[in-house]
């Protein structure tokens, strides 16, 4: 099982840009499909996006499309989350995840591993 840990957080004006990172410990950090969630104050959490063992297959939700970029290094055992365009509706925890199986299982939330989470602030 891995153990992530995220950074990257902080406050941010509209428009702007974050990269988070998130760090995975263990050597089998390569065959899990890892995710991006996040819940703001009050919310529940939500899927961001997801990315396969590989790299090669991605996939987001529809209010960060176009505007965030899931990727990873399995060589730096570390998966990215690049948010441009930023909107202060953005403002919430992330929080990493890791699956065993796919995409899918980490978009339905079958999940093996979550980080602590960071914090994103938008401010418009």
């Amino acid at each position: 099982q891995v153990q992530l840990v995220e950074s990257g957080g902080g406050l941010v004006q509209a428009g702007g840009s974050l990269r988070l990172s998130c760090a995975a410990s263990g050597r089998t950090f390569s065959s899990y499909a890892m995710g991006w969630f996040r819940q703001a104050l009050g919310k529940e959490r939500e899927f961001v996006a997801a990315i396969s063992w590989g790299g090669g297959s991605t996939s987001y939700a529809d209010s960060v499309k176009g505007r965030f970029t899931i990727s990873r290094d399995n060589a730096k055992n570390t998966v990215y989350l690049q948010m441009n365009s930023l909107k202060p509706e953005d403002t919430a925890i992330y929080y990493c995840a890791a699956s065993r199986r796919n995409i899918a299982a980490v978009r339905s939330m079958d999940l093996a591993s979550w980080g602590q989470g960071t914090q994103v602030t938008v401010s418009s």
